[in-house]
């Protein structure tokens, strides 16, 4: 077989199994792949030497006929997940040099499941950023090209999704804290999730927002994203928000039948001046749904905006605390000091330099609603809107409801350096996410259709928590429909 590294997780397992190909086969070919596309910026630490011996390890196991669904199939893992003796920086120079002495729960589950490690990838430094134009390795860029520019791949997953769409590796893993897995893979033509917030252990993950952050896959179709969710997913009782509930076999449930399911359209995302293109393809996918056989409703969730403005609270609170542990003492960059320099003076050195920009924001900001005289003000009215946003999704499910469809995105992958001075601007690609990420529920992005230059827009559907199963059918029987086939033009 030629181009294995064109195969999704779904092909290449059945490959496998058939003994079409090999494990180490299809792990060479990634990672020739990788070697030949620098200019994405995808992969940021190569760790082919792992790849080598968990492949041949996976074709050992193939052969006894014991043999998980992600065995011998190579993926690229974000820099976000701790990987023991293995670079984790989190995209950012304050974590330079740290090799944890442990893994990550998703990783090891991943690599119980007989998962093969191709290397670590791009992100947006801490995850703060919808553009991975804030990461410490430069920029990760889209595979997808018009008029010779260089376009974002989206953020901060922007180097999981730009090495799914150029074929780097079948799939990867993402987080998702306010839409850092469904828009990168709107803007990249793949599918990205988020299951419920609890579904995956958040242990070994560096952290952002630990009550909003969540792993989850980004894949080449929705079957992949079943095959993968379900390897990630466990109970983890070092993680005390892990949920202790079974996991489905969510392949299982995907058979496109959703005839008499309720479909929510959210009036209160149409936003003035969407752009038409976005109009259009929402109102394609409704159509779609309502051809498969679902019931499509019109509901409210009246409080979608405040959500971004809440959450832009919220989400750098709990940055600050989670950050505050980064002072060059225990492990990463230490600053350079002078004489008669003491410990603040360390401190103060050490998180300027090792801090980008939008770090530094984000974490002032948190530290500022915090502070003793703003934190009612700010940080629990904040809570106050989030439980509200809650109450709005509780509400439209117990009308019956099974999911809501909505855009993923308010447009297609922009230029790289078109909003990074604007931070609002850039802000705002998550306007149609973050409500997912403030009531904890389990949202996906499908790649529906394209705009007037060729590139991939997404759409969104949003489930009823800890029901990814049937959240998972749904974008099954959209996909099938939509039909999108379309892939970026190697020019890298």
């Amino acid at each position: 077989m030629s181009d294995l590294n064109k195969l999704g997780l779904a092909e290449a397992r059945d490959a496998l199994r058939k003994g079409d190909v090999t494990s180490v086969e299809l792990t060479q070919a990634c990672l020739s792949a990788i070697e030949g596309a620098g200019a994405l910026n995808a992969f940021v630490h190569h760790t082919p030497e792992i790849a080598h011996a968990q492949a041949a390890a996976a074709d050992a196991r193939i052969k006894t006929g014991d043999a998980p669904a992600m065995c011998g199939l190579p993926v690229g893992i974000k820099d976000l997940f701790c990987t023991k003796g293995v670079p984790s920086q989190a995209g950012s120079r304050i974590l330079e040099g740290f090799l944890p002495e442990y893994e990550s729960t998703i990783t090891q589950n991943l690599f119980d499941s007989g998962a093969v490690m191709l290397g670590k990838l791009n992100m947006d430094e801490f995850a703060m950023g919808s553009s991975n134009e804030t990461s410490v390795y430069g920029n990760a860029i889209n595979p997808w090209k018009v008029d010779d520019r260089d376009l974002t791949p989206g953020g901060s997953s922007g180097g999981s999704a730009s090495a799914v769409a150029a074929d780097l590796c079948l799939a990867a893993t993402g987080t998702d804290t306010g839409g850092s897995i469904r828009q990168p893979a709107a803007f990249t033509g793949i599918t990205g999730i988020k299951p419920t917030y609890g579904r995956c252990s958040r242990w070994g993950t560096i952290a952002f927002a630990s009550s909003l952050d969540q792993a989850g896959p980004m894949t080449k179709s929705v079957r992949d994203a079943a095959i993968m969710l379900e390897a990630m997913c466990s109970h983890d009782p070092k993680d005390s928000t892990s949920a202790n509930l079974p996991v489905p076999n969510f392949e299982a449930m995907l058979s496109g039948d959703i005839k008499g399911k309720k479909i929510g359209i959210p009036k209160e995302y149409r936003m003035d001046g969407m752009p038409e293109e976005i109009e259009t393809l929402w109102a394609n996918g409704t159509a779609m749904l309502r051809d498969a056989g679902a019931e499509i409703i019109d509901i409210s969730l009246p409080h979608t905006k405040y959500a971004l403005p809440a959450y832009y609270v919220i989400a750098p609170a709990e940055a600050s605390s989670n950050l505050a542990r980064y002072d060059g003492v225990r492990y990463g960059h230490r600053a350079k000091l002078e004489e008669g320099d003491g410990i603040t003076e360390m401190y103060e050195k050490t998180r300027a330099e090792g801090f980008g920009p939008e770090v530094q924001r984000r974490v002032m900001i948190g530290t500022y609603v915090l502070s003793a005289g703003f934190y009612d003000a700010y940080y629990n009215r904040a809570r106050k809107v989030r439980t509200l946003i809650k109450k709005d999704f509780e509400d439209v499910f117990a009308q019956g409801v099974d999911a809501i469809l909505t855009p993923a995105t308010p447009s297609a992958a922009f230029g790289l350096g078109e909003a990074s001075d604007d931070p609002v601007a850039m802000y705002l690609n998550d306007i149609f996410t973050v409500t997912v990420n403030m009531a904890g529920l389990p949202g996906i992005a499908v790649p529906a259709g394209v705009d007037a230059q060729g590139l991939p827009l997404g759409l969104q559907l949003i489930g009823r928590p800890w029901e990814e199963g049937d959240l998972l059918n749904t974008a099954y029987a959209l996909e099938s429909r939509a039909g999108f086939v379309a892939k970026p033009k190697k020019w890298w």
